[in-house]
């Protein structure tokens, strides 16, 4: 092998390298600039100077001095070619995104009855719809308060879907007391769950569970039943099964949406979720 297939082929080990020492200089989310790539490159290569051993099945053999060649004509490369490690960024960022896309779908398959037939949610729009659309929300996040409208535009517009909502608290202890009202309620008065599900998820201001007690009693739920309710066993089983399927599926917020085959992360909007709903109903050949 000639020197400069050796220098080609020892890159690679110098851009994984250099694509971690620019995550570590926390250039993520702005992409980096020529002047912080170069940078990279040469504090990489000036932290790992014995890098070239790592790959022996090309360099084996070389003397002192060629390995410092070896490593300076690598360097000028890469400095001149400052696009490399960008690209390479790139690519990780795809291979990640794609395997933690992978990840979800298997978590999905894995947990498919929790998530699509527990006894521990609401169930809203047709119950035997064809497409099922799952919603991890949190009453006191304001992004899931302006998905409400999508959502209800949603069942709405199609008279087959299914959707099902998942109580999951991470907005803090009044989060977790607004939940316990809302399962609570879902106990003591099946026939009204959605319609305070709605009142409460559209009502602005900070939500505990005084807030949601005051809710139900508007709507004239036995409010002494639902706190009678609300620390029990299946209260408590109700929040921890979230729990541990937002764990399983790596949701990190809300809302967060979940199809037969796909994670959607974020108040996407009207358009973003109809489509998915409409991809799911295209690929599938029964109910989904």
């Amino acid at each position: 092998m000639n020197r400069t297939n050796i220098a080609l082929a020892a890159i690679g080990a110098i851009v994984i390298g250099a694509v971690g020492y620019l995550i570590g200089v926390e250039v993520a989310g702005r992409g980096p600039s020529t002047e912080v790539t170069e940078a990279a490159i040469k504090g990489y290569l000036a932290d790992h100077p014995d890098l070239i051993k790592s790959e022996p099945t090309v360099v084996a053999g070389l003397s002192d001095q060629q390995r410092t060649e070896v490593e300076k004509t690598i360097e000028s490369h890469l400095m001149d070619h400052p696009e490399i490690v960008r690209d390479a960024i790139d690519e990780l960022q795809r291979r990640q995104d794609e395997a933690d896309r992978l990840a979800q779908v298997e978590a999905i398959s894995k947990n498919k009855d929790l998530l699509f037939a527990s006894d521990h949610q609401l169930v809203l729009g047709n119950p035997k719809g064809d497409v099922t659309l799952i919603e991890f929300f949190d009453y006191n996040c304001a992004y899931c308060r302006r998905a409400q409208a999508d959502m209800k535009k949603l069942i709405d517009d199609d008279s087959n879907l299914r959707v099902v909502l998942k109580e999951f608290p991470v907005l803090g202890e009044g989060s977790v007391e607004a939940a316990r009202v809302s399962i609570a309620v879902k106990m003591v008065a099946a026939d009204k769950a959605a319609a305070f599900h709605d009142a409460l998820i559209t009502r602005p201001g900070q939500i505990n569970g005084k807030v949601a007690l005051a809710v139900a009693a508007d709507l004239g739920i036995d409010t002494d039943a639902v706190k009678a309710n609300m620390n029990t066993d299946e209260v408590n089983s109700t929040i921890t099964e979230v729990y541990t399927l937002a764990s399983e599926l790596a949701l990190t917020g809300t809302p967060s949406y979940v199809t037969a085959d796909d994670v959607v992360i974020g108040a996407v909007g009207y358009d973003a979720l109809r489509s998915k709903i409409e991809e799911v109903r295209a690929n599938c050949t029964t109910t989904c």
